[in-house]
């Protein structure tokens, strides 16, 4: 069973769209993970009247990723055989990107399933520029970037197996790109069978210090997988900065609550 994992906040005017989509791919099952939404989310998913769809619902914000984590543990345990995660804003044409992971999962051994949003390394920005000086970092150290690039799950859907989701601490899933990072320690496959830049996704606009925050964020998500990766303690620092971004800001107590009760 294939199953998606959408989390969405305050993504009304673009959620419709994006299970729309959904309903066109190899996907059985869809699972929402609305939280901390003050506009009418919840509505717009309700009044779909979509087959096979299911909300999980938390009143407050639980943070960037926890609902990944949560929707990827409640996948799991309904008995899913491959999971594909796409944000709840992606309006681009994310049909064709889903096909591919998904056939790649099931159909060409994949365990992480990837999609490469910057397959020329064009940019405009310099936070761009350091995100994936960052992403770079880890993909050399994980001695994958001569096949996956910057790829990254911090960015872009992207799809896990089973046989992943077996071995892993689902808590890694909150910080994207320690599930990049376990999987290779696993001997895990990884794939990038997806390209679509970032331009093409279909994302909302966000102001400067939102993309700041988004890059201090993904910057030490990927210092901890290098930390991981490395035997030592994960930390967030480099060069005597420390790097948080939005992770304070993750509800960690409710993924916890959420993995004992389940």
């Amino acid at each position: 069973m294939n199953m998606a994992v959408v989390p969405a906040k305050n993504e009304q005017g673009r959620i419709g769209r994006v299970l729309s989509l959904l309903k066109q791919t190899p996907v059985d099952r869809i699972v929402v993970v609305v939280n901390g939404s003050s506009d009418d989310t919840m509505k717009e998913v309700k009044g779909l009247r979509l087959e096979n769809l299911e909300i999980l619902y938390f009143t407050p914000e639980l943070g960037i990723d926890i609902p990944r984590a949560i929707g990827a543990y409640y996948a799991y345990r309904e008995g899913a055989g491959c999971v594909v995660f796409v944000d709840g804003d992606l309006i681009g044409n994310i049909r064709t990107l889903v096909d591919e992971l998904v056939h790649s999962v099931t159909c060409q051994g994949a365990d992480l399933a990837m999609t490469d949003c910057y397959p020329s390394l064009e940019y405009k920005s310099e936070l761009t520029e350091q995100i994936l000086l960052f992403r770079s970092l880890l993909n050399l150290k994980l001695d994958l970037y001569d096949e996956i690039g910057v790829a990254t799950p911090s960015h872009g859907p992207h799809a896990v197996s089973r046989k992943l989701m077996e071995g892993i601490d689902f808590r890694y899933f909150a910080v994207p790109p320690m599930v990049l990072a376990f999987a290779r320690k696993q001997g895990l496959s990884v794939q990038v069978p997806s390209k679509l830049p970032q331009k093409y996704l279909g994302s909302k606009i966000r102001d400067y210090f939102h993309a700041k925050r988004i890059a201090d964020t993904i910057i030490g998500d990927t210092l901890e997988a290098i930390n991981y990766f490395s035997g030592r303690p994960r930390s967030r620092c480099y060069l005597y900065k420390e790097y948080q971004g939005y992770n304070p800001f993750r509800r960690f107590d409710i993924l916890e609550s959420f993995l004992s009760k389940a």
